[in-house]
């Protein structure tokens, strides 16, 4: 029988030829970590084979280039007549070699839709200039000769200096030789200047990547050497405290004062956010040169100070769509003051630059003719449809309950969060498992999804929601009109309170589901065609990793369809903001995706209240939507 050894711990075990790879682990006692229910598509299995054969069965998941390295899925994988070695990846982001500067979520993203370093080309560069010397009587300022030499090694008819930058030039002239380290951007045939130090001083550059939600924001630090993540924070949008999602911000800005408190809002979670890593990482801001944004329409419009009002208001028309570039300093970011800023292009009121940064890390992006659905999961369910000929967006009003907001023990997916629940069918108690490992702090939106569809499927709530009240269970409280149910007593709480789920909470969960799932129907319905006609479903969203295929299906959350249909990408307006920050064609096939989307817009289709409304039930009122759930 062959022998399995596992690395870095040296633990060998003998298995039989043909078994499972899984089943070498587990009798190796090696901790495997399968939400997905060993479906290959969460890809937190993913091993390295570092010697032997083994029989890996792909379905897609993993790009060619990790495949080539030797990376499997080991839930996906069985062992053959050899002897195998093999490297349990116990956390991606340090492993070392070609896949290191990547975020976790990037590794689930075919990596030959990243950019590579011949892609090379952020929005400031840097170069060294050198600038002719002051002569007497030939009637030249500064200025004129420093205008004179960027343009002849640059090329374009006009440069933008600003203030601060000639301030500064004189002195910076006059040092080493009048060499200077330029820092610019070009905009057609206009240079501006971004920065202006003596030659010796050449900056280690660095960027950053921003992804705006409605509910969580999220910043990464990027060194624009290499293209290596130096660090990532995310944290919640302050502008929480003036409504769960964007049409209640929409209201609050009607008057100046508001707008002006919700832009300071958003600004401030950004600059917090940018300063922690500044600080953690020793990086200086003034040598963050680079900046990508992304977010939906309103939250764009609440950075920039703009009022959102049209936006919910007939014929919907925004201020922008595509943003011009602005300087750091303009916008209120505290990095490089004349840094460019690059916001992702909008579609629509309710279709942003975040779901066009989205798809640029699918294959909507591509040449493909395969007809693929993106559905990006957050307070607002944003969903495009398409192949390489046509591409239709829409928007729908999900609410924050995904991301734990709206949800009286709600908390988005960090440590302690209780991300999945299994309900025991005759006792109705709940055995949780938290991100970390640590004390239950509260439920994230993948707990949530795991929760519902394990009362469901055991019996303990029915179609609509509500819970069992006919037979005594310790983690029902009856002693309200709106009942909970109990995850995790008092006791085992660090806080020392309950964390439960009410039957209202379960409520706003299943018109979140309802929004989505209906939306996509309606999309599909549009062209005359149906789920199974999809060959890839992409989910994206804060949360997207952590789903489980079988009980968002169970909850009727996505389509009743083949696990391996399901590819999960995480927090793609992220990942497509990283790629804008490096790569002018990417931000080229941004804008190109943009322009191509067709806006659907759901208030206006007849169909969508009445697919909305079959959605309204666990997993839906047209059981055979959902052949493979059984309802206990």
């Amino acid at each position: 029988m062959p022998h399995v050894t596992f690395r870095p711990s040296g633990t060998i075990v003998e298995v039989p030829a043909f078994s499972p790879l899984l089943d070498a682990a587990k009798k190796a006692g090696i901790s495997v970590e399968i939400p997905c229910g060993g479906n290959g598509v969460c890809g937190k299995c993913l091993i390295k084979i570092e010697s032997g054969v083994v029989d890996f069965q792909d379905n897609g998941s993993l790009p060619k280039s990790m495949l080539d390295e030797g990376y499997v899925l080991i839930c996906k994988t069985n062992v053959m007549e050899d002897d195998v070695f093999v490297h349990a990846v116990t956390d991606l982001s340090k492993e070392k070699g070609k896949f290191s500067h990547l975020s976790e979520d990037m590794l689930h993203v075919d990596v030959s839709l990243l950019p590579t370093p011949k892609d090379f080309d952020p929005i400031a560069k840097q170069t060294i200039l050198s600038v002719s010397k002051p002569v007497m009587g030939d009637g030249l300022s500064d200025y004129d000769r420093f205008k004179k030499a960027v343009l002849n090694k640059l090329g374009g008819t006009e440069i933008d200096i600003p203030v601060s930058m000639l301030k500064v030039l004189p002195e910076v002239l006059r040092g080493d030789n009048d060499d200077v380290t330029l820092t610019y951007c070009i905009h057609g045939n206009m240079i501006k200047i971004v920065c202006i130090k003596p030659a010796s001083t050449i900056d280690v550059q660095f960027g950053i990547a921003v992804d705006i939600g409605t509910t969580t924001i999220a910043v990464q630090l990027v060194s624009m050497t290499k293209g290596d993540i130096v660090s990532s924070k995310t944290n919640y949008n302050a502008q929480i405290e003036c409504g769960l999602d964007v049409i209640s911000r929409i209201n609050y800005a009607r008057k100046p004062e508001k707008l002006e408190e919700l832009r300071m809002k958003v600004l401030g979670s950004i600059n917090r956010l940018i300063k922690e890593l500044v600080n953690e990482n020793k990086v200086d801001p003034k040598t963050i040169y680079n900046a990508s944004l992304a977010g939906n329409t309103t939250m764009i419009h609440l950075l920039l100070g703009i009022p959102p009002e049209y936006i919910r208001l007939e014929p919907y028309t925004p201020a922008v769509y595509q943003v011009p570039v602005y300087k750091a300093s303009e916008i209120g970011i505290d990095i490089a003051i004349n840094a460019p800023i690059y916001i992702a292009p909008s579609v629509g009121s309710y279709l942003g630059g975040d779901i066009t940064s989205g798809i640029l890390c699918t294959s909507l992006a591509t040449a493909s003719e395969e007809v693929c659905l993106f559905i990006d999961i957050g307070t607002n369910g944003e969903i495009v449809l398409g192949n390489n000929e046509f591409l239709i967006g829409c928007a729908c009003s999900a609410g924050p309950a995904f991301e734990g907001g709206s949800i009286e023990n709600g908390m988005r997916a960090s440590q302690g969060a209780i991300e999945r629940v299994e309900v025991n069918k005759e006792t109705g108690i709940a055995t949780y498992y938290t991100i970390g490992n640590k004390g239950p702090l509260g439920i994230c939106g993948s707990g949530m999804i795991s929760l519902i569809a394990s009362l469901l499927t055991t019996g303990w709530i029915d179609a609509a929601g509500k819970l069992k009240r006919n037979v005594s269970c310790k983690a029902i409280d009856q002693r309200e009109r709106n009942a909970k149910y109990i995850i995790a007593p008092a006791q085992e709480c660090p806080n020392g309170k309950d964390i439960f789920i009410s039957e209202a909470d379960i409520d706003n969960l299943i018109r979140a589901k309802a929004a989505i799932f209906s939306a996509c129907a309606v999309m599909l319905e549009s062209i005359e065609m149906n789920f199974s006609d999809l060959s890839k479903i992409y989910i994206a969203g804060g949360f997207g990793r952590y789903l489980d295929v079988e009980k968002s299906i169970t909850i009727g959350l996505i389509p009743d369809l083949p696990a391996d249909k399901y590819v999960f990408i995480g927090n793609s307006s992220m990942i497509g903001a990283y790629m804008t920050l490096h790569s002018k064609s990417h931000r080229r096939k941004e804008l190109e995706l943009s322009q191509k989307i067709t806006y659907l817009d759901l208030s206006t289709e007849a169909g969508y209240m009445d697919q909305y409304t079959g959605a309204l039930f666990l997993p839906h009122t047209d059981s055979r939507l959902f052949p493979s759930v059984k309802i206990g």
